[in-house]
């Protein structure tokens, strides 16, 4: 039986990779390599009642960090290993594998009552390609400052209607008291593709800069 397997995405998307073997009866496993964050444990949790509805099916779940999962699955997947049958990982990897034939394309074969529409357009362009959809994003993410109105009026700060990095630095420094364990600022600064990639992007692009010409 000649099939493809499917790959999930970040936001996070859930997609299928080519190459995953299902069996043709009864008593299939499915094998999902998932990063280890709060929402796909979360996801974990509706295993019981994912196997109500098909008790022939058996869920297998892999969850890694997301810089071990990204090495492991990109692997796996361009080896044709056939470890895993569903994967959580980047928006960006998505067209890229599409092209590769790695990605089984989610337009036939979904639920009656899936509707790729209700997807937000910008979210389901970068899963497409060529017109087909090859992952189905769990969630989207957007960059945003959020702050505490208190520490900000305690360090004398108000916050600009459009704030710049130079301001955001200072406020940071200002708003921060490590005696009583008060950092004036929270970022994703881990390394790694994935871990720290869209934030340096927003903040590349808020100084002009381009990946691309075009």
């Amino acid at each position: 039986m000649n099939t493809k397997r499917t790959l999930a995405s970040s936001a996070a998307v859930l997609a299928l990779t080519a190459g995953a073997a299902f069996a043709e009866a009864h008593a299939t496993t499915l094998t999902i390599a998932t990063v280890n964050n709060g929402d796909m444990v979360r996801m974990q949790g509706l295993t019981d009642d994912f196997n109500e509805q098909h008790p022939d099916i058996m869920l297998e779940w892999v969850t890694l960090e997301e810089n071990v999962l990204r090495q492991n699955v990109t692997t796996d997947i361009s080896t044709g290993g056939g470890q895993y049958d569903v994967i959580t990982i980047g928006t960006y990897e998505v067209p890229i594998w599409a092209n590769n034939g790695w990605l089984v394309s989610l337009s036939d074969g979904m639920a009656e009552d899936w509707n790729a529409d209700d997807l937000l357009p910008a979210i389901a362009g970068g899963l497409t390609v060529d017109g087909e959809l090859y992952a189905a994003p769990f969630y989207g993410e957007s960059s945003m400052v959020m702050y505490r109105k208190d520490l900000m009026e305690e360090a004398g700060l108000e916050m600009p209607d459009a704030p710049t990095w130079e301001f955001i630095r200072e406020a940071a420094a200002a708003m921060t008291d490590r005696e009583n364990d008060i950092n004036g600022i929270c970022l994703r600064g881990k390394a790694g593709w994935g871990e720290n990639v869209a934030f340096l992007t927003a903040m590349s692009n808020s100084f002009g800069a381009r990946w691309f010409d075009e």
